[in-house]
Order: C-alpha cells, then structure tokens, then sequence
C-alpha cells in the first residue's frame, strides 16, 4: 500500500470518482428522458384520437388549447399561421400568403420540438465518447505511481509489481463500465428522437394537407381569438 502513497495515487482516485460521477448522470438522464418519452408518447396519442374525431380542421382548434404534448403544439402553431377572425377579412395581415406561412410555422415548430428531445443526449454522447480515454489516463498514472514505488523499494518481484498495477488497471475497467451503457442509453433515445420526428412530420403534412382543402384559412371566432392571443404574435413572427 505504501508504494501508490503518491500524488499519482490521488490523481487515480480523482478519475476513478469522476467516472462514478459520469455513470450517476447516465443513469439519471437516462430516467429522466424515458420519462420525457413516455409522457410525450401519452400526450401525442391522445390528441391524434381527439384531433381525428373531430368534425372538420375548424372544429378541432380548441383541443390545442387544453392538450398538452408535440403534436398539439405543432398543430397549435399551424392555426396560428392560418386563422382567419370573423370582422378582419380586410386586415393587412390576411393579405400575406397564408400557404407560405403554414409551411414555415409547421417546419418551425418541428425544429425546437427537436430541440427539446434532443436536449441530454449530448452528454450521453460525451461520456460514451470520453469515459474509456479518462479511465486509460488513470491507469497511465496510476502505472507511473506503481513504477516509481517499485523503484523506491528496489524490489522487482511479482508480488510487489502485480498489486499496484493491477490496482491502476481499475480505472480502464470503470471507464469502460461507464462508457458501454451511455452509448446504448445515447443509441436508443436517439432512434425514439427520430422516430418521433418522423411522427410530427407525417402530422404536419396532414395538416398541410386538411389546411388545403381549406384554402389555408380557418376562420376563429374573436372569443377563441382572445384565448389565443398571448402566444400568436410569437408565432407570427417566428413564421415572417
């Protein structure tokens, strides 16, 4: 024990903690984006079943207003580029191509709900990428630590060089443990980010497609106007 009391031995246990530390964020990001997941999944499915029934795309806009999830929020975006309000056939603002908008605030909105799902998963990616090299480095000092030891004691046999430096070997071996499962939690939320995605654009040409046969209007009366008011001039500005 006496030859790893060195600093190399505390720059060893330094790594060794900060790659406990790297497998507490996998594991902690990994529940909390399984979480989000499942929570958008249960969202998303209850708005499609609600959106569908519905009569026709005009009578469908309040559901935007009290479901939550991705595929509410583009839709909510898409009405916003699209609503038309009783007593302002003649304002400025209708003049603008209603098809142009509806594509841009559909793309839009697919972006930062990307965005949001996508958040966490460059730390995954990170610690995949970085936990083996960070336990190599500690097994390099931890060897070092051993070596100069070995040199101290002027001893070469097996017993005094097998213990320190199969102690170093440890930190390769966490670093591994911690990079395998962050590049599997990394793999799987990234195929469930894409399959989603894909999700939201099969959504938003349906939408597309419901807004053309309505001529990209959807006419609102001023009370749903009113409710909706707070998040259109963000919308409209984001489509302009």
């Amino acid at each position: 024990m006496n030859l790893i009391a060195s600093p190399f031995a505390s720059i060893e246990s330094t790594v060794i903690w900060l790659l406990i530390l790297f497998s507490v964020a996998t594991w902690g990001l990994f529940l909390l984006k399984a979480g989000q997941f499942t929570r958008l999944k249960v969202q998303d499915r209850k708005f499609h079943k609600q959106f569908w029934a519905a009569s026709s795309l005009d009578s469908a806009a309040p559901l935007t207003q009290s479901n939550p999830g991705a595929a509410a929020r583009v839709a909510a975006a898409g009405y916003a580029a699209i609503q038309v309000h009783e007593g302002s056939a003649s304002d400025l603002s209708q003049a603008i191509n209603h098809q142009d908008r509806l594509e841009r605030a559909l793309r839009q909105q697919i972006v930062r709900e990307r965005r949001s799902l996508e958040s966490g998963l460059a730390v995954l990616a990170s610690i995949g990428s970085t936990s083996p090299f960070i336990g190599l480095f500690g097994t390099v000092w931890g060897i070092m630590s051993a070596l100069k030891g070995i040199s101290a004691a002027g001893s070469a046999s097996l017993e005094t060089v097998a213990g320190p430096i199969g102690a170093s070997l440890v930190a390769t071996g966490v670093g591994i443990a911690v990079a395998v499962p962050a590049v599997l939690v990394y793999n799987y939320f990234l195929r469930r980010l894409k399959l989603t995605a894909a999700d939201l654009d099969d959504f938003a040409h349906d939408f597309y497609s419901l807004a053309q046969k309505s001529q990209f209007r959807v006419l609102t009366h001023p009370a749903a106007h009113k409710s909706a008011q707070p998040g259109t001039p963000r919308n409209v500005k984001e489509a302009s």
